[in-house]
C-alpha cells in the first residue's frame, strides 16, 4: 500500500501565481475565473494538477503571504464561491487543485493578532510569540516593539508585517517561551487544522506549505517542527486520506520524515547542488564548451531520491517558481528542452511554473509590487498573445507591468511553431502519458557514465522499460544499448541507434525502449 496518495503516482502540476495570470473582468488582477476559464488550456498542454499562490484576504505588503482572513478569498480574486466553483470544474475535468498554506505567520492587520495585541490575557494572547517585556528580545529572532500597549516585543518572520504564530520552542528557556505542547502552540496548531479542514471540506486536493521548516522556534534539528507537521498532518489524513502536503522545505531528510507526501528541490543561492543544472554561472544545460559534469548533482540527488522511496513518497523538480529568476534568465529555449526532458521524465512530482512553457523572460528593472522586490521579475502577466495587453487582460492597464518587447514569446505565437518551446513540451507530456515507466512512482537507475555526460538513466514499471540518453555537450558519445531492443520513441535529429549501441551527437536527445 502507497503511503502517498495514488494520484501523486501521474500528477504534473501547473503553479499559477492568481494575480498575473488571467483576468477575467478588465481590472488589471488575475482572479479565480480568469483561471477557470483557462482550465482547458492547462489540462490540453499536459497538466492534470494545479498549485496556486495565495488567494486569501490580505493587505498584499507581501503578494498575499501576509493573511488576515485564512478562510476567505480575496476581493480581487473573487469570492469562495468563486474558488468553489474551480475546484468543482477541475474536478469535472480529472483535475486537481492545491492551494498556498500559510501557517508561518499572519498579517499585522490578522483580528488574531490585533486581539493579541491586547493588554489583557484572552485567548488570542499566546497566539503570537511575545516576549515579557518590550526591552526583551528572543536570541537571533527578529522582532518589533512598540507597537501596542501590551508590555512585549513580537517575533516575526521575514516581513516586519509578519508576525510570527506561536508552534513553541524546542527548548524553552525564558518564561514567555513555551513548550510545543502549552497551551499556546496547541492553540495554533488546533487553528491550522482547522482552516485546512475547511478548504479540503469545499473542495481543495491539497497545499503547498510556506516556509514549512520554520514553525518551531531555536530548533536546529528541526525535531520540534518535524513533531508539529506530524500532528498536523496525521489528523488530517484521518479524514482526508487522499490529500497532498507538498512542503517548502528542501531537506527531504527532514520534510518527508514530517508526513509530506514531497518536498521541493529549490532552485536557489541557499542550495549548492539543485542549481548545477540550469541556475549556475555555467548550468550544465546551457550549450557550451565548458566541461558537462553532473556528478555531484546526482551524488546528492540519489541520496534523497533513495530516502523518499524508502518512504514512499516523493521529490519534487521544478522548472523555477514565484521566488527564483525565470528559466529563460539562465537558459536560451533550445536548452530549455533538454531540462523539461530531465524534468519530465525523472521520477518525481513536477511543477512548472506560468509562463515557462513559452520561455517567458525575467524582467529586469521592474519597481517592486507587493513585496516582490527582485522577485517582481518574475511574476509579469502571463503572455498569451502578441496584442499590447498580452491578451491577459481587456483593461489599459496591468498591476505588473507587462513586457512590451516580447516578440514571438506568446501562447498563441508558440502554439502555430512546430519547433517552439510550447510544442516540444506539449508533445514531451503526450509522450509521458502514454509510457506508465515515465509515472512518478516508476524505478529509477543511474547509468555511470564518467562524469555523467552523456546523462542516462532508465525509467522502469510493470513490463515497461526506457532509457532517456541527454547530451548537453559539444562532445559525440557512443553509448552501448545494454539489454534495451534501441527502438527509439523520442529524440532529437542527432541522436540515433547504430548496431548495438546509441550514438549521441552534441546537443542531442533520445528515448529508448
Amino acid at each position: 500500500m502507497n503511503s502517498h496518495p495514488e494520484w501523486l503516482n501521474k500528477a504534473l502540476f501547473y503553479e499559477v501565481y492568481p494575480q498575473s495570470f488571467f483576468d477575467s473582468n478588465g481590472d488589471g488582477i488575475g482572479d479565480l475565473k480568469g483561471i477557470q476559464k483557462k482550465l482547458d488550456y492547462i489540462k490540453n498542454l499536459g497538466f492534470n494538477a494545479l498549485w496556486l499562490n495565495p488567494i486569501y484576504e490580505s493587505p498584499f505588503k507581501d503578494a498575499g503571504y501576509d493573511i488576515t482572513d485564512y478562510k476567505k478569498v480575496a476581493k480581487r480574486y473573487g469570492t469562495n464561491k468563486d474558488a468553489y466553483d474551480l475546484f468543482k470544474t477541475a474536478h469535472e475535468k480529472g483535475m486537481r487543485v492545491i492551494l498556498d498554506f500559510v501557517p508561518g505567520h499572519t498579517s499585522i492587520n490578522c483580528p488574531w493578532f490585533k486581539k493579541s495585541c491586547e493588554p489583557k490575557e484572552n485567548e488570542f494572547s499566546s497566539r503570537y510569540i511575545w516576549t515579557d517585556s518590550v526591552w526583551k528580545s528572543p536570541k537571533d529572532l527578529p522582532v518589533i516593539r512598540g507597537i501596542s500597549d501590551r508590555d512585549g516585543a513580537v517575533v516575526t518572520n521575514f516581513f516586519s508585517v509578519q508576525p510570527a504564530l506561536n508552534y513553541g520552542f524546542a527548548s524553552p528557556h525564558e518564561s514567555y517561551e513555551e513548550p510545543i505542547d502549552g497551551k499556546g502552540p496547541q492553540g495554533t496548531i488546533a487553528a491550522m487544522i482547522d482552516i485546512l479542514r475547511f478548504w479540503l471540506f469545499h473542495g481543495a486536493d491539497g497545499f503547498r506549505c510556506d516556509m514549512a521548516d520554520s514553525l518551531v522556534k531555536h530548533d536546529p534539528d528541526r525535531s520540534g517542527t518535524i513533531r508539529v507537521w506530524k500532528q498536523i498532518i496525521d489528523t488530517i489524513k484521518n479524514d482526508y486520506p487522499d490529500a497532498v502536503f507538498v512542503s517548502e522545505w528542501d531537506n527531504p531528510l527532514c520534510s518527508l520524515k514530517a508526513g509530506f507526501d514531497m518536498d521541493f528541490l529549490l532552485q536557489d543561492p541557499f542550495n549548492p547542488y539543485n542549481s548545477l543544472l540550469t541556475r549556475t554561472a555555467s548550468p550544465y544545460f546551457r550549450f557550451d564548451n565548458t566541461k558537462k559534469d553532473a556528478k555531484a548533482y546526482f551524488d546528492n540527488f540519489r541520496k534523497l531520491y533513495s530516502f523518499a522511496s524508502s518512504q514512499q513518497k516523493f521529490l519534487s523538480l521544478i522548472s523555477g517558481n514565484h521566488d527564483t529568476k525565470r528559466l529563460a534568465f539562465y537558459l536560451k529555449p533550445e536548452e530549455m528542452k533538454f531540462y523539461y526532458l530531465y524534468l519530465f521524465t525523472m521520477p518525481n512530482v513536477p511543477f512548472l511554473y506560468y509562463g515557462d512553457e513559452i520561455g517567458m523572460g525575467y524582467e529586469e528593472g521592474l519597481v517592486s509590487v507587493e513585496g516582490g522586490f527582485d522577485r517582481t521579475g518574475d511574476r509579469s502577466p502571463m503572455q498569451w498573445d502578441e496584442s499590447k495587453m498580452a491578451g491577459f487582460t481587456t483593461g489599459k492597464t496591468s498591476y505588473i507591468k507587462i513586457n512590451p518587447d516580447r516578440k514571438g514569446i506568446s501562447v498563441r505565437e508558440e502554439a502555430q511553431d512546430d519547433d517552439s518551446l510550447f510544442t516540444f513540451l506539449k508533445t514531451l507530456l503526450a509522450f509521458r502519458k502514454d509510457h506508465v515507466a515515465l509515472d512518478n512512482d516508476a524505478s529509477f537507475e543511474l547509468v555511470d557514465t564518467k562524469g555523467y555526460c552523456p546523462l542516462v538513466y532508465i525509467r522502469k514499471k510493470f513490463a515497461e522499460k526506457l532509457l532517456i540518453a541527454i547530451n548537453p555537450s559539444m562532445r559525440t558519445y557512443k553509448i552501448s544499448l545494454g539489454d534495451f531492443k534501441g527502438n527509439p520513441l523520442f529524440s532529437s535529429g542527432g541522436a540515433f541507434v547504430e548496431e548495438d549501441a546509441m550514438k549521441l551527437s552534441p546537443q542531442s536527445f533520445i528515448v529508448l525502449e
